[in-house]
């Protein structure tokens, strides 16, 4: 016996740093040897005895005795070191993760879904695992259908396009059928008729449904009355519901005899009429989880109960469950995200459709120019959480603000752009050339010239805050004084503005000619539109590109058209 248990002792020795369970140890050893499985007691006392004969010996000589006896247990095993910005997942292996994303097609997706959706995609990426979005549209009555593709697009562009599959429940009714047949053949499921105000009456009272001791071939009798139509002798819509056999006396009620499906008559944009009974939630996402090798559940805290029902699916049907992590609520304070509210919304006409500017959807953002590594950056701060988070708006854009700002900067070339703009005369000023480069600390990525005369073009707000006598200056043009009968020529040299005792403003400004110029308009966050000039060399860049607008802020183009460049404000 002493032979058989030595080695397992030294191994588990050498694993906790010269110390042993003697249950670990256990274990170990009545696996490996089962004909001990009848002598316990002896096993624990043999195990007792050589841990306290061994206690006193160093790390190195527990190696030794166990290489001499048991080489093959003194191997140690390499630990798989997973690098990435997140916690590392519980029974996570690298390559074998699969996590989800499961909207449903209400509408497009917004800020909110992007915490979720970046939570799972950076796991994926983080253990070479697979992303899947499915998309969950088993209720007919709730769909948009433009969001099919409108999900897909935001999904592909949260992930970089790391999308590995996309799946859609409707798609998948056949499946569902089948285990709905299986789960009340075995006598899991069981279709009830009862008054849903007495059926919860009952549960309430831990009371079981009459509907519930019907015999299988009942069951299946009924359950194939729920998908005959009415006028050949099937139920109506809402007259029963196909309920999961539970612990009725289950301390929470929400786990007692839950719904599994329903008939609605309702029809579905993809289907159309072609079925009546729907699976409800937790029987969908059961099985799609266990037939999609899904390895990881990682969702918000309000899930917590349909995991255990998932969980409880999956045991009737002999699989395994995925592990469940959960987060907190994260209110994001202020914000309108209602899907089904914007749909009618936009309908009515108050905003102009789903990338409106005013919108916090993920279409709106990235037509403002945002990146999604800003909001990548913000879900990876928070992490798999579990508390409960109130972000206020202002806060929340404070921070995705900061992030991207931190991407574009870098890449963003600068470009004076004059807003409601008015020609000023600087008497004195001869024909000169400004040369600005396209990013202040980017001097290889080039330059852009202005040539600039007398007459310039300032915003009309600047105008009216110059006083007089001060010297102003052009920004890298040169300095001006405002006199009572207008405007004079000082000085190039910016130390002449800086030292000035009378120093004035420094104006960003355009030079008044046509040749140089291009009409600009801005959509602000407030759905208004400025109208001004641009430097025209911003027609060199591309439709999407980010730019700052200098001394003001980065701005997205939206269009470049014949005499006109369109930009969407993003942020300072």
């Amino acid at each position: 016996m002493k032979d058989k248990i030595l080695p397992f002792v030294l191994k588990n020795m050498l694993e906790h740093d010269g110390s042993a369970n003697p249950k670990a140890v256990l274990g170990l050893v009545l696996r490996s040897n089962p004909d001990l499985k009848k002598q316990v007691p002896q096993v624990l006392e043999t195990i007792n005895t050589i841990i306290k004969d061994y206690q006193d010996k160093s790390k190195a000589d527990l190696k030794k005795e166990l290489i001499k006896i048991a080489p093959e247990l003194a191997k140690e095993k390499p630990k798989e070191v997973i690098k990435g910005p997140l916690k590392e997942l519980p029974n996570a292996k690298k390559g074998k993760v699969v996590v989800r994303i499961a909207p449903s097609p209400s509408g497009p997706m917004h800020v909110g879904h992007a915490y979720g959706a970046l939570l799972n995609s950076t796991y994926a990426k983080m253990y070479d695992g697979k992303f899947i979005l499915r998309i969950e549209d088993t209720n007919p009555a709730n769909i948009y259908e433009p969001a099919y593709q409108m999900i897909e697009d935001d999904a592909n562009w949260l992930t970089h396009g790391k999308v590995d599959r996309v799946v859609i429940q409707s798609d998948r009714i056949e499946i569902y059928n089948k285990y709905i047949k299986q789960l009340t053949g075995q006598g899991d499921a069981y279709v009830c008729d009862c008054d849903p105000d007495i059926w919860r009456e009952m549960k309430s009272k831990k009371a079981a449904c009459p509907c519930r001791d019907l015999s299988k071939a009942d069951q299946l009798i009924r359950l194939n009355k729920m998908y005959q139509p009415t006028n050949e002798g099937g139920y109506a819509e809402g007259e029963v519901v196909l309920r999961m056999k539970t612990n009725i006396n289950h301390k929470n009620p929400a786990m007692r005899d839950f719904s599994l499906a329903r008939i609605a008559e309702h029809s579905h944009p993809k289907t159309k009429s072609d079925n009546r009974v729907w699976p409800l939630m937790v029987l969908s996402v059961a099985i799609d989880d266990h037939e999609l090798g899904i390895t990881h559940v990682l969702n918000g805290k309000d899930h917590y109960d349909n995991g255990v029902k998932e969980s409880l699916i999956m045991k009737q049907l002999g699989w395994e469950a995925p592990v469940y992590r959960h987060w907190g609520r994260i209110n994001f304070e202020g914000m309108k995200l209602s899907t089904s509210k914007t749909r009618i919304a936009i309908e009515q006409g108050e905003y102009t459709g789903w990338d409106d500017i005013k919108l916090a959807t993920l279409k709106a953002l990235r037509r403002r120019g945002y990146q999604v590594d800003a909001f990548a950056k913000f879900a990876v701060e928070i992490g798999l959480s579990m508390n409960d988070k109130t972000v206020s708006q202002e806060e929340f854009w404070k921070n995705i603000n900061s992030f991207n700002k931190e991407i574009v900067e870098p890449i963003a070339n600068r470009y004076f752009f004059v807003e409601d703009p008015v020609e000023i005369i600087i008497e004195g000023l001869t024909n000169t050339k400004v040369k600005l480069n396209l990013h202040p600390d980017d001097t290889k990525r080039g330059q852009r010239e202005l040539k600039v005369n007398d007459k310039v073009l300032i915003t009309k707000k600047d105008q009216a805050e110059l006083e007089e006598g001060k010297v102003h200056r052009l920004i890298d043009a040169c300095n001006f004084i405002k006199e009572a009968s207008g405007f004079s020529f000082h000085s190039f040299d910016y130390l002449e503005f800086k030292d000035s005792k009378h120093k004035g403003k420094i104006l960003h400004f355009l030079p008044n000619d046509a040749k140089q110029l291009i009409g600009a308009e801005v959509m602000l966050l407030d759905g208004n539109k400025v109208n001004g000039k641009v430097e025209k060399s911003i027609t060199k860049q591309k439709v999407g590109d980010i730019v700052q607008l200098e001394r003001q802020y980065f701005a997205r183009i939206d269009s470049i058209e014949k005499g006109k460049v369109v930009l969407w404000y993003l942020h300072k």
